[in-house]
């Protein structure tokens, strides 16, 4: 387990998976979820080559057949420290023999965390290294526990804020699949009260437009909460499981989507699939700031 801390935070960043686990602040209140397995047994794993699920778990590429399972197997995977800092580290994973067999690609896959006061940096970074499209979706899924403080204030007393405030277009789910061409409009010029019965339809996705946006969650009884940017994610998803009436809630950056009701399974034509060319690299980044 790695630990980043500074006089604010204390940070716990465990290889498997790169996944954050644990972020306290100096009076001792635990923001991250602790993966419960009675509601959901993690805490903010790293979705990758795919977010969400593919239909019957398989897609087509170059003719073949492959498997992969719901957000794919970074998650699943030991990732190796590149360096570390009292304050930083970089983490990283590349493809080898395991995952050219679901996932013929090859790959870097590096993740970096830095704590800066009251903020947690995250950098997820997609390098390309041939000279072959590298075809992937990626995205960040992590849990915030609710009630922050013990005894103070319920689920339904929490909301969730986003700035810029505007109308967004919400792409529903179809669980387990995406469906944008059935899109809705969601009012967000005003903070989203939350209920269990908000995800009764799984996520709420939001099309972000690669705007940068901030999604606020706290409560109307205490004065704790998270905030979450992200720079140039085109979605992000708010969810927590139904019906199970959860203790938590996930504010989930996405650069990608589930496979959407009418795809045809070809990895080249999914929606929101991002093609990276040859010797390139992505980055995807987004702060999480706790108060």
């Amino acid at each position: 387990m790695i630990t980043l801390k500074n006089q604010y935070l204390t940070v716990l960043i465990n290889e498997l998976g790169a996944e954050l686990t644990s972020v306290k602040d100096s009076e001792g209140i635990e923001y991250i979820w602790q993966a419960d397995p009675t509601y959901w047994k993690r805490h903010a794993p790293i979705l990758f080559p795919i977010v969400g699920r593919l239909k019957d778990n398989q897609y087509q590429f170059n003719s073949r057949t492959y498997d992969m399972t719901q957000h794919g197997f970074a998650r699943d995977h030991t990732f190796a420290v590149e360096s570390q800092l009292p304050t930083k580290v970089s983490l990283v994973l590349k493809s080898n023999e395991e995952t050219l067999v679901n996932y013929p690609f090859k790959f870097e896959l590096r993740v970096i965390y830095e704590l800066v006061d009251h903020s947690l940096n995250v950098s997820l970074n997609v390098i390309n290294p041939t000279s072959e499209t590298l075809l992937f979706s990626i995205g960040a899924h992590p849990g915030f526990n609710i009630p922050l403080v013990e005894d103070a204030g319920s689920f339904e007393d929490y909301f969730v804020r986003v700035a810029p405030k505007k109308a967004y277009s919400q792409i529903p789910l179809k669980p387990p699949y995406s469906d944008p061409n059935d899109r809705r409009e969601i009012d967000l010029t005003k903070p989203l009260s939350l209920n269990h019965e908000l995800f009764n339809s799984d996520a709420i996705v939001l099309d972000l437009n690669r705007q940068e946006t901030t999604v606020m969650l706290a409560s109307s009884v205490n004065d704790h909460g998270v905030s979450l940017t992200v720079e140039n994610a085109p979605y992000v998803g708010i969810w927590s499981p139904y019906p199970k009436k959860a203790p938590f809630a996930c504010i989930e950056p996405w650069w990608g989507l589930a496979d959407t009701v009418d795809a045809n399974g070809k990895l080249a034509d999914k929606f929101a699939i991002n093609k990276l060319a040859g010797r390139h690299a992505f980055a995807g980044k987004y702060q999480i700031s706790f108060f």
